[in-house]
């Protein structure tokens, strides 16, 4: 397997790639045709390029994914607020090139509310309920196994609700997407031609998935808070804010050792590697789900507008080249 560098995510009917500095969103449309667009989003820490060394650049790409995972969400809901005649759908790519995805300002609180919303599900709930159990059982609170036992009830609670929001219509289909996205990135990393017939039976799992991200993360947590002598000095209540205040605090620096993680694992086929990477991998079998061809149509379209899969194979598997024609395709 060769990574590829590309990655993306699950859109409304659709999926964003990006490679870079580029990234492209693709949309099946109530009529059966692919609507694409290309645009460019260049990181901070080109910028500042402290900002991008090893666990400093995990919070910072984290924060850069969701921005343009927003916009992108935001650009597929578009085509489908609203019953519109097709000259109005063809012309929804001049309207946004005119006016923006979101004004900077709705942006970042778009951003901010899902972000205070995870932090209050994730992170605010298994603290309080932890601490009362502790409490109720005579344990320390905010000691180690009071911590255990919080990020224990943080992954249920991840687990739950990935596994009750995919009951839903809209989040079955997002998962499809979901599966189309990583089987076209895996066709490319394992030198298949980027064919629907070789995406559908490329894996619907992918080592580099958010979904592997967010398991990681929640894993790291609990090492890195037992590190920290818990906080008893004051009453209750303040003890409990400045512990959540600690927790949200190391963010930065759990989300840095888990992106690194996953670099590495994206990049590596070492049996302890894959052997740790498994529990994400496993939780991707709620996240993904097997696509339809016209699916795999759609990743194939954002794939192709954001970058040059056959140049990256004649580069990375010199050996198809004999049994390749001009065409790339097989004979």
């Amino acid at each position: 397997m060769k990574n590829s560098g590309i990655g993306g995510q699950a859109i409304m009917e659709g999926v964003m790639m990006k490679n870079k500095e580029k990234y492209a969103m693709s949309v099946r449309l109530s009529d059966g045709s692919i609507v694409t667009e290309v645009k460019e989003y260049r990181s901070i820490t080109e910028k500042h390029k402290w900002l991008g060394i090893p666990f400093i650049r995990g919070s910072v790409n984290f924060v850069e994914s969701m921005i343009v995972g927003m916009r992108s969400l935001t650009w597929s809901a578009d085509f489908f607020d609203d019953e519109t005649d097709e000259k109005q759908k063809k012309d929804k790519g001049d309207v946004k090139e005119n006016e923006g995805f979101l004004t900077g300002w709705v942006l970042f609180g778009t951003v901010a509310l899902s972000l205070l919303l995870a932090l209050g599900l994730f992170m605010f709930l298994p603290q309080l309920i932890s601490e009362g159990v502790c409490s109720l059982l005579s344990l320390k609170v905010g000691g180690r196994l009071c911590v255990a036992i919080e990020g224990l009830l943080r992954l249920v609670i991840f687990i739950l609700y990935v596994y009750l929001i995919s009951f839903m219509n809209d989040i079955k289909r997002t998962y499809m997407y979901h599966g189309a996205e990583h089987k076209s990135i895996n066709c490319l990393e394992h030198g298949l031609d980027l064919t629907v017939e070789n995406v559908r039976k490329s894996s619907k799992e992918h080592k580099r998935c958010g979904t592997s991200f967010m398991i990681i993360v929640l894993v790291i947590a609990v090492f890195v808070t037992m590190l920290i002598p818990p906080v008893t000095a004051f009453n209750p209540v303040v003890n409990f804010l400045l512990r959540f205040a600690i927790r949200i605090a190391l963010l930065p620096v759990i989300a840095g050792i888990a992106y690194e993680f996953l670099r590495l694992a994206g990049r590596s086929d070492n049996p302890i590697i894959n052997v740790l990477s498994r529990p994400g991998m496993w939780m991707q079998a709620m996240t993904t789900k097997e696509p339809d061809d016209s699916m795999i149509e759609v990743a194939i379209a954002s794939v192709e507008a954001v970058f040059d899969w056959r140049d990256f194979l004649d580069s990375n598997f010199p050996e198809r080249n004999s049994s390749v024609n001009s065409e790339g395709k097989t004979d």
